[in-house]
């Protein structure tokens, strides 16, 4: 019985043997030369798998011919040649169409094949731009002279029977002109070629039909022939590009198994255009049958509703995380301030009851030896008192306590309490309590860290600063306020640091203007000391800020004449940066700090590497107490847009950003102006303290009280011009100015009387017979200076001495070059001087001196660290824009998505076009606020000797963390809404290098123009905006118009669009295959791009990001203000 099923079902082994022996011999007959008779042998359904295995060999064998020779011509568009063609051409799986194709030919089959020659032949039509892909050249068989029928569409012919043929030649096309007769099913067949091609895998390829309405051979778009009735509607035509033979593809909605079977695609599947098989939908995407896209606009619609809810939360709560932190830090702080001030006030207490214990004992001591001397009748009315009772202590008292303590002496009584135990011990160690000194008021107690307890924690360190906070204002209370007798007292007492000192020495001082030849300063001559306080003051245009700039060596475009020394030696002053605080007019803070987190970066930056970081805590505290920003060490410095603390305050800020880096020279330019008479009475105190470390401060000051004025140890006034008129100490300027005939009215603050009559505004005393102007040679007559020729005019009635003139000084250079010039020349002189003037900053930014400072500031890696941390926390406070920024790239992701549809003969080329478009100018507008709203900031840093290095790294690096999350949130809507057959990998890291590239263009925009702090909210007219807006525009329009010209080619590699919208259309294009190969060469060529160039073009669009930023960092470098 299982015999018989056996039989019945498959062949015997004899049976197959018998049967491969006839398939062998009548293969050689079928490949060369078939006769009728065999056709019988074809519909044998035992030997049909084995002609059709046989035949299937022959056309691999074809293939793989021309597979190699369309590598050469295709590898722009073939990756995997071998992977290629089989996603093309193997039907291994299912042979259906080629047995029916046998059955129908009756063995003939591959006398009607193509071979290589002719297949060559087609496809080689499609490397043509100029030819349609529906008509062929003329060749062998189809011509003008011999034009048969299986020369027209969906028809072709056999070869001769005495012919042999050859499927592998590549060389020459056999005749074809016999037996002519429909394509079969699974291949078609072109005009103008008389033989058959497989259909690739993808497509279906059914016999056409002929719609008699229409005349079209349907689902084909080719007419039968005219003149002929006998011929009839054959296969398929054409396989070419989408747009030329769509109709080839399997439908959308349905699925092509093999060429001439299709399916519609069932539910909860889905099936693209020229699809082989049905794939799964996700879940949650709603997939109906018959449908081409699953619709997983779901997943968008929740992504939408979490991130949105995401960034609403960061909106609102953003700042919570530095306020906790900051919270708990001022709790830390508080508590240890109050241990602090517990402990001194019982260590006080305890003195003081000690002192009156020990006044007791003496006056016991005394009555007792009255006592029992008998030398004075002692009554008991006299009585005694201790500090601290109200009621007096009699004799009875006084036995009682000698006997309760020796009684607690000899142990009797209890032991004494915990507060009594920590007062000896504070008493008998004052060091010992948790590892702190309290000693306060103590003149023999050393300011340095407890060496019982190394300091670790928060309120040991707080703790510390604290305890030698109270010791300096009680040192300054025994000193009586900083009056004279303290003031010496605090000069020489060892206690206090002092710092390496600073004098600077001026001699024949003169600066004048390149181009213009005016004088900005002229014959200044003098010196500032350490530990005095200098005042620089004179009407305005006196060159009070020239003056105190070349000082500081932030002169640029004048020419220096004369000498400065530092400490006596004629040395750069940039030598000494490290240890030089300069404070600008401008109140230059980061508003996006609070106070304490100013001063601090500054201390961290500037203060010596090997400084404890509970001394630096040290210096932190006591400049916050100096400047009374106790209250407001915690708020926000404020900017325009947001409030911060007032301007008398950010004024003390701005000084004690150069305070905490703890100067031997402080520089300050007008840093009273703003506020009130107390705040400037606090500021100068503070100063004052710096002296007495022996500090060198010299300040420009806008007529100040008589009190401030008084303050000051000495002055330097200058006259318009830049001339000197009084140069010395304070006390004496009254005294000059009187010998000069000049007397300051009662109830007339000097230093506005002196002001005014520099200005021509008050004019001197009757009595007087010296003009305002010929004070500055009074002045260099006074002190022996030479006096330059040109001034010696105005010297009239001057007793002049006998010295020799400076001609080199005296020389005038106001007119110089002041003959009258043409246009031309003017224009010319111009640009000399503007060239000079940017030469002269080029130099100074990269000038190098020798450190002579001997301090050790942080490197570049600790610098980079701190810089980290305060950008970090600027962005944090600044997550509302943040959030803002992730909207509206959420909101253009959906739009576009769901407006640019895929096109599959362009593999999506337009969406991507649009999402460089917007994703460029969005995080362009972004990134510029990088760096074009610090630049005063920056440019006050780097001036002080920070590292530019570590400060744009410290940038960069914090917006990795945009460059990384912007793709996200932007493809989160984009790839669910738009659906491309690219991977979201594929498309995320494409967008991740755009985004970087186009940051460093915006580094780039930032640097080299000169915006407004306010320009990127409301100018949306600037040049910076208009840049960042045209841009990406343009070099995406130059990027998609490369075919019309050799040049707009060539500007296109120069466009960071042009490698991002190739590497965005690679990535899709790998994905269409089978059917869809020759569109995607065809797309491909039509576009200039090479599917071998998508980790070129990411290369690309990283360098183009690298180059981006190193030409930003060195116009930061090069072109920055000083």
């Amino acid at each position: 019985m299982r015999g018989k099923r056996v039989g019945a079902y498959c062949p015997s082994p004899a049976l197959t043997l018998v049967g491969l022996v006839v398939l062998l011999a009548s293969s050689v007959q079928f490949v060369q030369s078939q006769n009728a008779d065999d056709s019988s042998a074809f519909d044998n359904p035992e030997l049909l798998p084995l002609f059709t295995q046989l035949v299937y060999g022959q056309i691999s064998n074809m293939t793989t011919v021309l597979s190699a020779e369309f590598q050469n011509r295709s590898s722009f568009c073939v990756k995997d040649p071998e992977a290629d063609w089989n996603q093309a051409f193997n039907f291994s799986f299912n042979l259906d169409f080629l047995a029916s194709c046998i059955q129908k030919t009756k063995g003939d089959i591959t006398r009607r094949l193509c071979t290589s020659a002719e297949t060559r032949f087609y496809f080689s039509n499609f490397f043509v731009k100029s030819e349609s892909s529906n008509y062929l050249r003329p060749n062998k068989n189809c011509n003008l002279t011999t034009w048969v029928s299986g020369c027209e569409p969906g028809w072709a012919c056999s070869v001769g029977q005495n012919q042999e043929v050859n499927l592998k030649n590549s060389q020459n096309m056999p005749t074809r002109t016999h037996d002519c007769q429909a394509c079969c099913e699974g291949f078609f067949c072109p005009r103008g070629l008389s033989c058959m091609i497989p259909c690739p895998l993808g497509s279906y390829c059914p016999l056409a039909r002929l719609n008699k309405t229409t005349g079209v051979c349907e689902p084909y778009l080719y007419q039968l022939p005219p003149g002929q009735p006998n011929h009839t509607c054959g296969g398929a035509n054409i396989w070419a590009d989408v747009g030329s033979s769509s109709e080839v593809f399997c439908s959308s909605g349905s699925y092509c198994p093999t060429t001439t079977q299709k399916v519609p695609c069932g539910d909860g599947h889905y099936c693209r255009m020229g699809s082989t098989s049905e794939k799964r939908c996700f879940k949650l995407a709603s997939c109906d049958p018959n449908t081409a896209n699953q619709n997983i606009h779901a997943y968008g619609v929740m992504l939408i509703a979490a991130l949105s809810t995401l960034l609403l939360i960061i909106y609102n709560c953003s700042d919570q995380v530095l306020t906790t932190r900051e919270r708990r830090q001022a709790k830390t702080r508080e508590a240890a301030a109050r241990s602090v001030r517990d402990k001194a006030r019982a260590r006080e207490k305890w003195k003081a009851a000690k002192d009156a214990a020990k006044r007791h004992a003496v006056g016991l001591q005394a009555h007792l030896s009255r006592t029992f001397s008998r030398k004075k009748s002692i009554t008991h009315s006299e009585e005694l008192r201790i500090l601290g009772q109200d009621k007096p202590l009699t004799d009875d008292d006084i036995l009682s306590s000698m006997q309760v303590s020796a009684s607690a002496a000899k142990g009797k009584e209890k032991e004494p309490s915990d507060l009594t135990k920590m007062m000896h011990a504070l008493d008998d160690d004052p060091d010992s309590f948790e590892g702190f000194n309290l000693e306060i008021g103590g003149r023999n107690g050393k300011k340095h860290m407890p060496k019982g307890k190394e300091i670790h924690t928060h309120s040991q360190i707080f703790k510390y600063a604290y305890a030698q906070l109270e010791k300096e204002k009680a040192l300054q209370q025994e000193n009586k306020n900083l009056t004279f007798s303290g003031v010496i007292s605090m000069a020489t007492d060892t206690e206090i640091k002092k710092r390496p000192l600073i004098e600077v020495a001026f001699k024949d001082l003169t600066l004048t203007l390149k181009g213009k030849n005016k004088h900005l300063l002229r014959c200044v001559t003098g010196k500032i000391m350490p530990g005095r306080i200098t005042a620089v003051m004179g009407p305005s245009g006196a060159g009070k800020t020239t003056f105190i700039s070349a000082l500081a060596g932030k002169t640029i475009g004048c020419r220096r004449a004369g000498l400065i020394l530092i400490n006596g030696v004629n040395e750069s002053i940039h030598s000494y940066k490290k240890i030089i605080g300069f404070v600008p007019q401008d109140d230059i803070v980061h508003g996006n700090l609070t106070v304490e987190e100013n001063l601090w970066f500054s201390a961290r930056c500037r203060l010596s590497v090997d400084l404890p970081k509970a001394e630096k805590v040290l210096v932190i505290e006591r400049v916050i107490a100096s400047l009374g920003l106790q209250e407001v060490r915690d708020s926000l410095v404020g900017t325009v847009e947001k409030r911060g603390i007032s301007g008398g305050q950010r004024k003390r800020v701005n000084v004690g950003l150069e305070m905490v880096m703890e100067p031997s020279l402080l520089i300050l330019d007008e840093p009273t102006s703003g506020l009130d008479s107390s705040s400037s009475q606090l500021l100068l105190r503070a100063l004052r303290r710096e002296a007495l470390e022996g500090v060198n401060v010299c300040m420009v000051v806008h007529q100040p009280s008589f009190a401030l004025f008084r303050m000051f140890d000495d002055l330097v006034l200058l006259a318009k011009g830049g001339l000197t008129v009084y140069h010395g100490p304070v006390k004496k300027v009254e005294e000059y100015f009187a010998g000069l005939g000049i007397n300051v009215p009662e109830r007339v603050n000097p230093p506005d009387h002196f002001i005014d009559i520099l200005e021509g505004l008050v004019k001197p005393n009757t009595s007087s017979v010296v003009s305002f102007g010929e004070l500055p040679i009074r002045w260099m007559i006074h002190k022996g200076y030479p006096v330059p020729p040109d001034m010696q005019e105005n010297a009239t009635g001057i007793a002049m001495p006998s010295t020799d003139v400076n001609l080199l000084n005296g020389t005038n250079f106001d007119g110089v070059g002041t003959e009258d010039k043409s246009f031309a020349g003017e224009l010319w002189h111009d640009v000399k001087c503007n060239v000079e003037l940017h030469r002269d900053h080029i130099r100074h930014n990269f000038l190098k001196s020798k450190d002579l400072s001997n301090r050790r500031t942080p490197g570049l890696f600790l610098q980079y660290k701190y810089f980290l941390g305060r950008v970090a926390k600027q962005r944090l406070r600044e997550a509302r824009i943040q959030v803002i920024d992730y909207l509206i790239l959420l909101l253009a992701g959906a739009c576009l998505g769901s407006i640019a549809k895929v096109s599959d003969e362009t593999f999506g080329a337009l969406g991507y076009t649009y999402t460089i478009i917007a994703v460029s100018l969005l995080c362009k507008i972004a990134a510029l606020r990088s760096f074009s709203l610090e630049k005063l900031q920056y440019w006050r840093e780097s001036g002080s000797g920070i590292s530019s290095l570590a400060y744009f790294l410290s940038k960069d690096t914090i917006d990795l963390f945009n460059i990384i999350i912007k793709p996200v949130v932007y493809l989160s809507m984009f790839y669910f809404f738009n659906n491309p057959r690219s991977s979201f990998s594929d498309n995320y890291i494409v967008l991740i290098c755009l985004v970087y590239c186009v940051t460093g263009i915006a580094y780039m925009l930032a640097i080299f123009l000169e915006p407004g702090s306010a320009q990127l909210v409301s100018d949306s007219s600037s040049l910076l905006i208009e840049c960042s807006v045209l841009l990406p525009v343009v070099l995406t329009l130059i990027a998609t118009r490369t075919g019309e010209s050799k040049v707009l080619k060539s500007l296109a590699n120069l466009c960071y669009s042009k490698w991002a919208l190739e590497a965005f259309v690679i990535s899709n294009a790998e994905r269409y295959y089978g059917v869809w190969l020759i569109t995607r060469c065809g797309s491909l060529l039509k576009s200039g791009y090479n599917l071998h160039d998508w980790d070129l073009c990411v290369i690309i669009l990283i360098l183009a990001g690298v180059v981006s930023r190193a030409i930003a960092f060195t116009g930061m470098v090069t072109f920055r203000r000083k």
